[in-house]
């Protein structure tokens, strides 16, 4: 699922749907997701691959970066809740 301020960069969806050949990791959906909506790549994901610091991803409830980062597993069917922070003043 994606927040309403990341929309936008995926034709206005609110979720998204992976290829379910079993399955993969965080690293390769998000390769994938990037692929289809090139913007909303390099939002999620530094020049180095990383997640930018301001993303969380959650995988089963849990943030990928308290689990194995971008190489936690994704099950077909599993929800991947994709959070952007907002800074406010």
């Amino acid at each position: 699922m994606l927040p309403s301020v990341l929309q936008p960069l995926a034709g206005g969806q609110s979720v998204l749907t992976a290829p379910a050949g079993g399955p993969m990791t965080v690293r390769e959906l998000l390769d994938a997701v990037a692929a289809e909506y090139a913007v909303l790549g390099r939002r999620l994901r530094d020049e180095t691959g990383a997640l930018r610091r301001f993303v969380n991803i959650y995988v089963g409830g849990d943030e990928v970066r308290r689990l194995k980062g971008l190489e936690t597993e994704v099950e077909p069917g599993q929800e991947v809740l994709v959070i952007q922070s907002v800074a406010g003043g």
